[in-house]
């Protein structure tokens, strides 16, 4: 660390304040704003004779003489200046904060060899601040299509540029005009930084640089959406300006036009035929949440037919196996096969209960509805399996149950009738393991669901469904679902309503025969 120290002051002197500066590693001044700049920057290497930094102030009208200025000791630099870079080192003055309205509204900085500039820019800052850089017009000129512009025919020794959205940058960017290892230099810069400059070299025509920073974001990790996010809005940006944006954009699209439906359909089967139980687990929470947050984008929508489609092309063919490992357990020798058969019936249901979830997720779940209600020798299979092998398989019966009960699919009549017909039986068969096996099944928003697929039915079919699990109630007690706010739904719909409907059309009727008074 090295201090700005300023020589005693006689009296009547105008009184130079402590500065806070930084200086980069290439040697060029880092531009505090308005209040104590409290940025420290990495150590670089030696190097003999720093540029010359002089922080000027206006004078007070206690003396006529002209301010001095304040510059850092030639023992606390080390290496050569020239117009190829510079070496410094780290200069950070940690005073006390002081009052915005006491700093210094004056800095000067000079570029190359001490006395060698032929011109001055006088970067003029929107917070109230100015810059003056001694630098060498022909460096300039070279390096920057701005200043190739503006100097080609300037007479004056000095260019003023007004209103700079960002100081600190544009004199860093300038400084970089002298840099021969620009890219070892944006190594010791992060992300957001590099940004600045680019937006800053892209203003000056500064297209050396501007490459530069591009190599560095294409190989720099981009951490976190909103970052990135900035990165892709900077680059587009470049696109109209002729600069090789594409290496970097190669990060977030590729040179297909098609969704990457292969791609999906080769996850999907990846995830589903995973012997790995934690690994297939978490990543089936992964994809299941990233498919959630893709129905938010509006650009997806023409893609959600295919994607349905390959879910349900995976149903299908989990629906196969599960029916012929279904079909081998039935069979009277399997005891000899019995743990890796029922291991694969596990997984099978598993995979059916996340695909079914998914889909339900994405409101298309009608056809797996359809599908399941139609398995039939599935359904007949089932209760020739021990319940310790067969269990998992109700809970595809119960998502489903919970997901019409809240209106996540909406199965045709028929189709509300046949599933319950062909798997609620299963499924009261299989109640008690389910309560006390499955870590995920909450018994309540299963027997809502129960009860309001059957409320979905005509009168006639609620009775028949509602006796029919009256009679296995009675017999089990809770190894059976509890369905007595459905059965109550029904009982006032059967009993209570038509008579209440009766009176009413009779009390119309007596009003009807009833004379009216004449006025």
């Amino acid at each position: 660390m090295a201090e700005i120290r300023l020589a005693r002051l006689e009296q009547g002197q105008t009184k130079i304040k402590n500065v806070p500066i930084a200086v980069t590693p290439e040697g060029f001044w880092c531009c505090p704003s308005p209040v104590v700049f409290q940025k420290t920057l990495n150590k670089p290497k030696p190097a003999s004779l720093p540029p010359k930094i002089l922080v000027e102030t206006k004078p007070t009208p206690v003396a006529d003489r002209k301010p001095r200025a304040a510059a850092v000791r030639d023992d606390d630099w080390k290496g050569n200046a020239d117009t190829s870079g510079y070496g410094a080192s780290e200069v950070v003055h940690r005073a006390s904060r002081p009052k915005v309205e006491k700093m210094p509204r004056k800095i000067a900085i000079e570029f190359g060899e001490a006395g060698t500039s032929d011109i001055k820019v006088v970067l003029v800052g929107k917070q109230g601040f100015s810059v003056k850089l001694s630098v060498h017009k022909h460096v300039l000129m070279e390096n920057s299509n701005f200043f190739a512009i503006k100097l080609s025919d300037h007479e004056d020794s000095s260019l003023e540029i007004g209103d700079c959205e960002d100081v600190e940058i544009y004199v860093e960017t300038v400084g970089l005009m002298y840099c021969k290892e620009m890219k070892q230099w944006l190594m010791k810069q992060n992300v957001s930084r590099v940004l600045r400059i680019l937006k800053v070299a892209e203003c000056l025509g500064f297209k050396s640089c501007m490459q530069s920073c591009l190599e560095y974001l294409e190989a720099a990790p981009w951490i976190g959406d909103e970052e990135e996010e900035k990165v892709i809005t900077s680059i587009l940006r470049l696109q109209s300006e002729g600069i090789g944006v594409s290496p970097v954009l190669k990060r977030v699209s590729a040179n297909v036009s098609k969704p990457h439906n292969d791609t999906l359909s080769h996850i999907i089967e990846l995830v589903l035929r995973s012997n790995e139980e934690r690994g297939r687990r978490e990543m089936k929470l992964v994809v299941l949440r990233l498919l959630r947050e893709n129905q938010n984008v509006p650009s997806h929508a023409s893609s959600a037919d295919i994607c349905n489609e390959i879910i349900y092309s995976s149903c299908r063919s989990c629906l196969t196996s599960l029916l012929f490992l279904f079909q081998q357990a039935a069979e009277t020798d399997f005891s000899d096969r019995k743990e890796p058969v029922v291991k694969q019936i596990t997984l099978e249901a598993d995979n059916l209960s996340w695909l079914l979830e998914i889909l339900a997720d994405r409101q298309a779940a009608d056809e797996f509805a359809v599908m399941w209600s139609k398995h039939q020798e599935l359904a007949a299979l089932h209760g020739k399996l021990p319940v310790v092998s067969r269990y998992r398989v109700s809970c595809i019966t119960a998502r489903l149950f919970v997901g019409i009960g809240k209106g996540e699919l909406l199965p045709a009549k028929d189709t509300r009738k046949l599933l319950l017909h062909t798997w609620l039986e299963p499924l009261i068969n299989d109640y008690s393991w389910l309560r006390h096996s499955c870590g995920s099944f909450d018994r309540k928003v299963v027997e809502e669901g129960i009860g309001r697929t059957i409320l979905t039915l005509p009168l006639e079919d609620q009775q028949s469904i509602m006796l029919t699990w009256l009679s296995s109630f009675l017999k089990v007690g809770d190894s059976c679902p509890n369905l007595q706010t459905a059965f109550e739904v029904w009982w006032r719909r059967t009993f209570v309503r038509p008579y209440v409907e009766t009176q009413g059309s009779i009390h119309q009727q007596d009003c009807a025969i009833i004379p009216q008074c004449e006025p």
